[in-house]
């Protein structure tokens, strides 16, 4: 009896052991498909891991605030991929070896703030650790072969957008090559980070870039716009030859939604006017060059110039690209094919040759030829590879951050931006006077314009041709952080003369090409053109251009006088009906 009951007694101990090595394994087994699950949720974009953060859709919208490395859309999906790939091949062997090696050890949840994690209890704390650093430095690996074998691909935060420093070499080996490998980059809010350079990874810039990912997935299915090629090209426009890319910028091939072109046009008189105009801009400027005769010399040296002897060349090579063009009665002797213009190198211990140079000086004068103005700015519109244009005049310069933030109103789509018409965003234009610097928000132009410094665009010389409708309201209301719609106005009324300068597309009216600077009037048919065909003026809330310092006022030119006469009897007699034919009439519109 004795014996029997010592068997019972192990029996009974033997079912307790296994019962509680079950409880054990199905813990584990709950545990692990809760750190699955997590993953999985990381996988898609939704939680970031350990110390990371949830990445919301209000964060979203906001420029990252580190300095970083972006990598494109289609790399980061790919990367993404294999990082669920890795992770779920990484968890099955762990899960095995603890299974086998660790089997009574005891697991607990816990819900942090920024997401759903699993954590061991202390003895495997260190274990965790390492299998965390292992997932980073797998994501090191891919991400860095992925940008090695992928750097000429673009997104809205492409490193082409963050500007070289002075270090960088500008490629005199045939102008249009990308930024070497390697090279260091000055990012656009201040300096490199613990001079890391290009190309350089670690795991929270993988997670940080989904932002950008989200602004340039949903760009591209919004405007649904097509790529443009960046090749250059000798063709004919009308009586002009045009050499179309010339000399192009280091930021290669662009995507259409990417960001934004401003598209302007210049004699090389005016090219003291780009280094400030690009230290606004911070993106793509298409330039096209009218440079005649003997003027085709001093054009292409100034342009070497500012390519390689100042200490903001760095931003032309990125961003600038130069077209030229000139009449078929006025072709220079000698035209460099586009790979040995930049040959040989300008000696950057002379003068630049726009400096101190009238335009008297200029062949275009001496020929007395008149300024083709409206063919330079639909060369420089043409040639632009992204889907929105800034059409401008060089003079006229930005506020900063005005690309960012207008393509995350763009992404965000509200109502007023989903009305049937075509539309474009006009923006405010002032002048400063010499002794002032140009303000850089809304705020800094209040205070200008509440002292007398600043003042409204032409508004001594042709108040009605750049009156905004809402101007006064416009100006009275603060500055908010970002970017929308303040009106909506038309061109009729008081503003049926308006000759706005605004953000564009392709889509949009030419200007007309027989008009020069010389005669005026040169933008008022397209403005007919856009009032004809019912387009909604969207006038920007925190958006403007500062003509450069000096506030114009009105002077006697009789020559200049008597061909805007003969201009307006060309509009009247000519363009005008031909314009009535070709887009008919609308009530209230007017050249």
């Amino acid at each position: 009896m004795k014996q029997l009951k010592d068997q019972k007694i192990k029996f009974i101990r033997m079912l307790t052991r296994r019962n509680w090595l079950l409880r054990c394994s199905i813990l584990i087994n709950v545990a692990v498909l809760l750190y699955l699950c997590s993953h999985v949720l990381i996988g898609g974009g939704n939680f970031a891991l350990g110390p990371a953060y949830i990445i919301s859709d209000e964060s979203m919208l906001k420029p990252p605030a580190q300095y970083r490395t972006h990598i494109p859309a289609h790399l980061a999906q790919q990367l993404r991929q294999e990082e669920r790939e890795a992770l779920m091949m990484q968890q099955q062997q762990q899960t095995q070896a603890e299974q086998q090696q660790q089997p009574h050890s005891s697991v607990v949840l816990k819900i942090q703030e920024n997401g759903i994690s699993v954590q061991e209890v202390p003895q495997q704390q260190q274990q965790t650790a390492n299998q965390n650093q292992q997932q980073d430095q797998l994501l090191l690996e891919a991400a860095g072969r992925d940008v090695d074998n992928n750097n000429n691909n673009v997104n809205v935060d492409d490193s082409r957008f963050d500007v070289p420093t002075e270090t960088s070499q500008g490629s005199n080996g045939g102008p249009g090559n990308n930024r070497a490998a390697g090279a260091e980059v000055l990012y656009q809010d201040g300096g490199a980070p613990n001079g890391a350079g290009a190309g350089l990874l670690n795991a929270s810039d993988i997670f940080s870039t989904t932002a950008s990912i989200d602004l340039d997935m949903k760009l591209r299915s919004l405007l649904n716009c097509h790529d443009r090629d960046y090749e250059p090209y000798i063709g004919q426009r009308g009586d002009f030859w045009v050499m179309k890319n010339y000399i192009r910028a280091e930021h290669g091939e662009l995507r259409c939604h990417e960001t934004i072109t401003y598209t302007t046009h210049a004699d090389y008189t005016f090219l003291d006017n780009l280094i400030p105009l690009l230290e606004r801009w911070n993106a793509p400027v298409s330039l096209a060059m009218h440079a005649p005769g003997t003027d085709f010399v001093p054009t292409v040296n100034a342009v070497k110039y500012l390519r390689d002897c100042l200490p903001e060349s760095h931003l032309v090579r990125q961003f600038v690209t130069f077209h030229i063009y000139f009449s078929s009665k006025h072709i220079p002797k000698n035209v460099p094919k586009y790979e040995k213009v930049l040959e040989p190198p300008f000696n950057c211990s002379l003068p630049a040759p726009y400096f101190n140079v009238s335009s008297s000086q200029l062949y275009k004068t001496q020929k007395k030829l008149l300024y083709p103005v409206n063919v330079g700015r639909n060369i420089a519109r043409d040639a632009a590879m992204t889907h929105f244009i800034l059409a401008s005049d060089i003079e006229l310069y930005p506020n900063p951050g005005l690309v960012h933030k207008f393509l995350e109103m763009i992404v965000r789509n509200e109502p007023v931006l989903q009305r049937k018409n075509p539309r474009v965003f006009p923006l405010s234009i002032f002048e400063v006077d010499s002794s002032s610097p140009v303000p850089r928000d809304k705020t800094e132009l209040q205070e200008l314009l509440r002292t007398g410094k600043a003042i409204p665009f032409h508004k001594r010389v042709c108040s009605s041709c750049h009156g905004v409708p809402k101007s006064k309201e416009w100006i009275a209301a603060n500055e908010t952080d970002d970017l929308g719609v303040f009106h909506i106005g038309k061109r009729v009324g008081y503003f049926v003369h308006w000759e706005p300068i605004y953000i564009g597309t392709h889509a949009d009216p030419h200007y007309d090409e027989r008009l020069s600077w010389e005669g005026k009037s040169d933008k008022m048919t397209q403005g007919y053109s856009l009032c004809v065909l019912d387009y909604d003026f969207h006038i920007l809330d925190n958006a403007f251009l500062v003509h450069k310092p000096g506030i114009k006022v009105l002077k006697k030119d009789p020559k200049r006088a008597m061909l805007a006469a003969k201009t307006n009897q060309l509009i009247k007699k000519i363009i005008y009906p031909e314009l009535q034919v070709m887009y008919g009439t609308r009530k209230g519109c007017a050249v």
